[in-house]
């Protein structure tokens, strides 16, 4: 069994780009009937452990998350597929890379926050200026309400150096547990937002609000011109991506 785990899943990364190209390898017959959840909330098939391609144990923080988990191997077919396990391959990064160094995934969301997204406004037309606000606004909303951080805005794409308060007061923001925190790297690396994610996290915005806030450029392009199939095909993969990480951060705490 253990080829198999780390044939299926070796070494997948945060990076939702690169665990899609990772993934573009033949499937594998399932071998299991049944995912459970041990006592330990530990993910076994057929009363087996799984083991992350560290050969550590795919075990949750709580019951709720582990059964997440082990819903996902359930919903396998006759093969299996780990582009639709997300929520497998997020966990398996979290136990096998950031829970033993946590502070490089800190200090790459907190780099984030010097430029995100929501900071760079466009100056015209007035509909896209009153669209990325619609979408961006709230965001910085709760950076300001809920942080105390006051960031400043530009037009374009020049960089604006932003406050070091408000810096300080958003890292503060970044949580410490390994689940959180790797989900919250997820999102970051997703969204092109750490300050979505942080608001994500907060429970100020509604997954759907977020999702529609980090392509808020795009889906104005696409109401101007028309849709674009093949990015909306890759947008579905990286939603799928997301969902997972928000439910980490939704059961994490549980």
């Amino acid at each position: 069994m253990r080829d198999v785990f780390e044939e299926i899943f070796d070494s997948q990364p945060l990076d939702p780009t690169e665990a899609a190209r990772r993934n573009m390898r033949p499937l594998r017959k399932r071998f299991y009937e049944q995912a459970t959840v041990g006592d330990d909330n530990a993910v076994l098939l057929d009363g087996k452990p799984v083991r992350t391609p560290a050969r550590r144990a795919l075990a949750a923080p709580n019951m709720a998350l582990a059964q997440a988990i082990a819903e996902e191997w359930n919903a396998q077919g006759e093969m299996i597929d780990p582009a639709t396990m997300p929520l497998t391959r997020l966990a398996n990064a979290i136990i096998d890379g950031v829970a033993d160094a946590p502070q490089p995934v800190a200090d790459e969301i907190a780099r984030y926050l010097a430029s995100d997204m929501v900071f760079y406004r466009a100056g015209e037309p007035a509909s896209l200026v009153e669209w990325q606000a619609r979408h961006w606004d709230p965001v910085l909303a709760f950076a300001r309400d809920a942080l105390g951080a006051r960031f400043v805005l530009a037009e374009g794409v020049t960089f604006q150096h932003q406050p070091e308060q408000a810096l300080t007061a958003a890292r503060r923001a970044i949580p410490d547990d390994p689940w959180r925190l790797g989900a919250l790297s997820s999102i970051t690396t997703l969204t092109g937002s750490a300050l979505i994610a942080l608001a994500l996290d907060a429970r100020a915005l509604t997954v759907e609000e977020a999702w529609a806030a980090a392509h808020a450029d795009e889906d104005f392009q696409m109401q101007q011109w028309g849709r674009d199939e093949l990015a909306l095909k890759r947008r579905a993969f990286r939603e799928a991506e997301m969902r997972a990480a928000a439910l980490i951060l939704d059961r994490a705490g549980s």
